[in-house]
């Protein structure tokens, strides 16, 4: 979730003791419950409701804004949240649940506090106000005010500021990790990369050392590899310029650390710092590099995946496309709306990577080489572009105003001229970088010049997945 769109996790993990304290268990719970128990702890149900929930929506957002940081993983831990009120809430494993706190849990659970203009749930501190004093909200003092006909808001609002806002009917959603699950490197692609950048730009100003990088996109460049190095030399992690979940964890940490988002004077997380996203959900009449991978991918799904419909590449999301869509939902059993949303984008991927993975790569076969999953720049040395190269070669014989590249497998400014080169001859826009639609372009013009006709990616697999 970090860094992204807040949503109602389905569960929360909570450690039983104090960060450090090893030997204390973890148990995972259903967030309601979770903020049941917790309330029940420490509120008296006889308390008037105004209190009641303003207390709850405290206990909710800053319960939020442990996990949207991810506060314990990015230092190390396996857990959301402690039951250590030195650290966090009370919570007692198995205890009994007032029903007035149940009953408000259950209204207003998916609900949370924000800071106006911000995105990250509000680190909403609080205290008894009695025997311990905060910055925060103090519990019985909100009851004094319940008492003189304060609203739940207007509780809220004298002790954290005026600019507080509630958000309602928040989505829930299954609570994932937001390291990629393998790292990122010089090729990597997507959201993640995006992320990434704009969180080490926003470090690079509390450490100039880190060199800014410009423009913030989806591509782990060379500059990308370089702030990365940078960040590992400060904070002593290995200086490999790969990001890898040790790496990625730390860059969080301090992201969270530097803009003081786990803090009540938080500089906040706006909407125009989120990773950029392609605007889902994507649909009818869509055109650009979203349509230019799903089509791709479907054509691919759609060879090895018996009841998914393959679809021409037209750049356009058009009709056509929608039924392919749907019929890869079906598949997965997803929602059938012919549309590409968030987690209809995230099975297309591992549908088609787990293809990737598990087909050869065979230049001298007729069947296309499927294009790696992750954009070709300079600065990559893989297999994939030993293929890129071998075709632009052959490619360069029959159109002259392609330079010829030798197939060393490592993407060099005379590789990234060549791809410039066949951009231009063939109208792509000129990126030198290679994405899937250009991929699959020098792959039909390859096929087309060796074999006579033109291959599309994923035909004749050999063998479909029922």
């Amino acid at each position: 979730m970090a860094n992204g769109t807040p949503y109602i996790p389905e569960t929360v993990t909570v450690h039983l003791g104090r960060p450090n304290n090893t030997s204390a268990r973890n148990v995972t719970v259903s967030f309601p419950d979770y903020i049941k128990n917790v309330a029940s702890s420490e509120l008296y149900p006889t308390w008037p409701e105004s209190a009641l929930r303003a207390n709850i929506y405290a206990i909710i957002s800053y319960t939020l804004n442990r996990i949207y940081t991810e506060w314990y993983p990015s230092q190390g831990y396996n857990f959301d949240i402690t039951n250590s009120i030195q650290y966090d809430h009370s919570f007692v494993e198995n205890r009994d649940i007032f029903e007035p706190i149940s009953r408000i849990v259950d209204d207003i659970f998916n609900d949370y506090l924000v800071r106006q203009g911000n995105i990250e749930p509000f680190y909403a501190t609080y205290c008894d106000g009695i025997e311990v004093t905060c910055d925060g909200l103090y519990q019985w003092g909100s009851v004094d005010l319940a008492k003189q006909g304060f609203v739940p808001y207007n509780i809220l609002t004298y002790y954290y500021g005026d600019d507080i806002n509630i958000v309602e009917n928040a989505p829930v959603r299954t609570n994932v990790p937001s390291y990629p699950g393998e790292p990122l490197t010089i090729g990597s692609g997507g959201t993640d990369v995006n992320r990434l950048e704009i969180q080490l730009n926003r470090i690079a100003a509390n450490y100039p050392a880190i060199p800014k990088i410009y423009p913030t996109d989806f591509t782990y460049d060379v500059k990308t590899a370089d702030a990365v190095r940078q960040f590992q030399r400060i904070f002593n992690l290995p200086q490999t310029g790969v990001v890898d979940k040790a790496t990625w964890y730390r860059i969080n940490y301090i992201y969270t650390s530097v803009k003081k988002l786990a803090q009540l004077n938080s500089e906040g997380l706006t909407l125009g710092e989120l990773p950029k996203q392609f605007d889902l959900p994507i649909g009818i009449g869509a055109t650009g590099l979203p349509t230019e991978y799903i089509q791709y991918y479907l054509q691919v799904i759609g060879a090895y995946y018996k009841d998914v419909t393959p679809v021409e590449q037209t750049g356009t999301y058009d009709e056509a496309t929608a039924a392919s869509v749907r019929s890869f939902q079906q598949v997965f059993g997803l929602p059938m709306t012919g549309e590409v949303d968030e987690r209809t984008w995230d099975d297309l991927y591992r549908a088609y990577a787990g293809i990737v993975e598990n087909v050869p790569i065979d230049i001298e076969g007729e069947n296309a080489v499927l294009f790696p999953g992750t954009v070709l720049t300079e600065g990559i040395t893989s297999e994939y572009v030993r293929v890129l190269q071998e075709y632009l070669s052959y490619i360069a014989q029959s159109y002259p105003s392609i330079p010829t590249v030798t197939a060393t497998g490592y993407f060099g400014p005379v590789t990234r001229n060549a791809v410039s080169a066949f951009q231009r001859q063939f109208g792509y826009p000129v990126t030198g970088s290679v994405s899937a639609g250009v991929w699959d372009a020098i792959s039909d013009v390859y096929s087309d010049l060796r074999f006579g006709y033109q291959k599309q990616p994923g035909q004749y697999p050999g063998y479909v997945i029922e």
